[in-house]
């Protein structure tokens, strides 16, 4: 593995502190900004033998999002990882046979801004660092039954944007969310269609508009985070305090006027669901108009990573990495269960 993409970190210490200028070198007003403190707490200790740890971190994300600064404390041999094809950062945690204390705390600090599709450049921008999210994953496959439902919604439609808004009207339309699914689900999308239960929550939702984007030729890409606080749109839409429960998946496509533009058709069905309203509803027909292109940013997002491998795990590529993760010999603790993991993640407004 590369050097720059381990860092060993001494305990007790920062992992990394943002210039002070981050902010206004990201533009807009300061009043625009808010700020959050995410803190982790896991407790680890009734396991047994030789184990390890990840947490997803936040992540620098377009002109909405700055990590500002991410801190720990506790006993444990500590890396900071960036993932070497999505980029995510990544805390991870070891201990050996004899550790007793196995718990540690990490404090990550980000500001946001609500984030808005941005206006259509003179200049067309370029692609190519998109083109990694044209490409398939074992759970978003863009051929065989996935390829052709978005042939079929697509059709003649032309421009991107125009496709993109089409699929996501689609998803809106014929997926509902479904309560009873563990965490945010596992974004399945072949075996969605294939069944023809297009029922889930946000990983399942957005990662069907994602491959069906991606079938269609449109780059696009699911982002994996947490609600942060409460919304100004639905009560259902937000949380604060402990958000250990409070994970959320949302995804974005790419656009050659735009750039990267917001999507969220799982916060429609969950508005529905939630909210006890009728997809007719005019409460829900502005929201679904306005979650395509903007997204509220009382949510913090950690990363874009898919199918993928873990740094020194066992190997075994996981979904995505929303949720912390732990191993411990044969077991293999996901997160979607806090009581289970021994985990608390609270988020709390800071000036």
């Amino acid at each position: 593995m590369k050097r720059r993409d381990f860092l060993r970190l001494a305990a007790s210490t920062p992992l990394f502190t943002a210039a002070p200028s981050v902010l206004a070198e990201a533009g807009g007003k300061a009043s625009d900004w808010r700020t959050y403190e995410l803190t982790y707490e896991v407790d680890l200790s009734t396991l047994k033998g030789p184990g390890r740890l990840w947490l997803p971190l936040p992540q620098q994300a377009g002109d909405y999002q700055r990590a500002l600064s991410v801190s720990w404390q506790g006993e444990a041999d500590a890396l900071l990882h960036w993932d070497e094809t999505y980029r995510a950062p990544i805390f991870g945690a070891a201990w050996g046979e004899r550790d007793a204390n196995r718990r540690v705390t990490v404090t990550a600090r980000v500001a946001t801004r609500d984030r808005h599709m941005a206006a259509p450049a003179r200049l067309l921008r370029d692609m190519e660092a998109a083109a990694l999210y044209l490409k398939p994953t074992e759970h978003v496959p863009v051929d065989g039954i996935v390829g052709d439902t978005a042939r079929k919604i697509v059709q003649k439609i032309r421009t991107p944007e125009a496709k993109a808004r089409a699929i996501y009207e689609w998803v809106v339309d014929n997926t509902f969310r479904e309560p009873k699914t563990r965490g945010c689900g596992m974004g399945d999308i072949k075996f969605m269609l294939e069944s023809g239960n297009l029922g889930g929550k946000c990983a399942d939702i957005n990662s069907l508009f994602v491959g069906l984007a991606r079938a269609a030729g449109i780059p696009a890409r699911e982002f994996y985070g947490v609600r942060v606080a409460e919304s100004a749109q639905f009560k259902s839409l937000g949380k604060g305090g402990d958000i250990s429960k409070a994970h959320h998946c949302r995804a974005e496509f790419f656009s050659a006027r735009h750039g990267w533009v917001a999507v969220d058709p799982a916060d429609v069905r969950k508005a529905v669901l939630e909210e006890k309203l009728a997809l007719t509803d005019p409460k829900i027909v502005d929201l679904r108009k306005r979650l395509f292109g903007y997204w509220e940013m009382n949510w913090v997002g950690f990363n874009y990573a898919r199918d993928f491998a873990l740094p020194a795990g066992t190997g075994e590529a996981l979904p995505y990495l929303m949720y912390p993760y732990a191993e411990f010999g044969d077991s293999r603790l996901d997160g979607r269960d806090p009581a289970d993991f021994r985990f608390r993640l609270n988020s709390r407004r800071v000036a």
